[in-house]
């Protein structure tokens, strides 16, 4: 199967999508001659046009809101966030008008929206470029939340997130453009919502997502040498949230750790450990890990990041600590 990058993977999933149903179009800054600050749009304009990739000021407020405008009159309206960080000057119009106006006219006004952005750290952008904030959109009601950490998922779950007639917010990292693996040339999706078991083990668990998830499977195969046969799930999506993979997974192992680039304090890894530990506590032979960033913002001095960040290191570690 022939290998491409993570970018190559998204910029195929919209130039097919788009090429498949003409009520997509992109808006967002420097997507159309620049091909976006991540390269991910480059050679969509000349391809389909400036109707239908359309450059916008810098007003995240203002182009989100004419996407949800767009999606609630017939269109399927790709946004791109340059930087995830930004979500909060287009707030309103995520939180209170995308998320929740299907639930208030009683399903008779859709809002078929996908909003493309990037997180996390690890170049040095500094606190406001370097947030890590999916545990925000997954909180609210009405949005589902993609990670993809492989160039396969990127395009499979993009390509799903176009077909869906719900608000998406698709969450890339900064590090994974870069990022090769197979992909296959013939059509494919992957559907929302479903974890995917990256590495079979029988002795803990350890959940992830996005670039973390890479980190996992470096720390279960240095694991393995050791005698610690590690399942690693890449949840793909948290909203909606795979949690009967994670049972599954649980019951069989006994343990969990849950590994996370965004903050500690009220992450994603709160939400699972509380969900186990709900649902699955007999199975439970320690207690439950968790690995994430330090509660801090993120620095942009490299040594400071790389103390900040959660990195392999600490994710061995919990596994040791698991099956001590």
């Amino acid at each position: 199967m022939r290998e491409i990058t993570y970018t190559q993977a998204l910029r195929e999933a919209l130039s097919e999508e788009m090429s498949r149903d003409p009520r997509i179009l992109l808006l967002g800054e420097d997507i159309g001659v620049y091909g976006g600050v991540f390269k991910v749009t480059e050679g969509l304009l000349a391809k389909f046009g400036p109707e239908r990739v359309r450059e916008t000021p810098i007003s995240e407020a203002g182009f989100i809101g004419a996407a949800v405008g767009l999606a609630m009159t017939g269109k399927h309206p790709v946004t791109e966030l340059m930087f995830m960080d930004f979500a909060w000057v287009a707030s309103d119009q995520i939180f209170n008008q995308a998320a929740k106006m299907r639930y208030m006219t009683g399903g008779r006004v859709k809002v078929p929206l996908v909003v493309r952005t990037q997180q996390g750290g690890g170049r040095g952008n500094g606190a406001q470029h370097s947030q890590s904030l999916e545990t925000v959109f997954t909180h609210i009601p009405g949005l589902k939340v993609v990670l993809p950490a492989t160039p396969y998922d990127a395009k499979g779950l993009l390509k799903s997130a176009l077909r869906d007639e719900n608000p998406v917010i698709f969450i890339e990292h900064k590090l994974l453009y870069g990022t090769k693996g197979a992909v296959p040339a013939e059509e494919y999706t992957v559907p929302l919502g479903v974890a995917d078991v990256k590495r079979a083990g029988r002795d803990v668990t350890l959940v992830s997502y996005s670039r973390t998830v890479l980190l996992a499977l470096e720390a279960a195969q240095e694991a393995a040498q050791e005698g610690i046969e590690t399942e690693v799930i890449d949840l793909r999506c948290t909203s909606p949230l795979d949690v009967n993979c994670i049972l599954a997974s649980v019951q069989k192992t006994g343990r969990l750790v849950i590994a996370h680039e965004a903050h500690r304090r009220l992450g994603l890894g709160a939400e699972i450990a509380a969900s186990v530990q709900e649902q699955a506590f007999d199975y439970l032979d320690g207690p439950i890990l968790r690995v994430a960033a330090l509660d801090v913002p993120i620095p942009a001095s490299k040594p400071l990041e790389d103390a900040v960040l959660p990195g392999k290191a600490q994710i061995l570690a919990a596994l040791r600590a698991a099956v001590g």
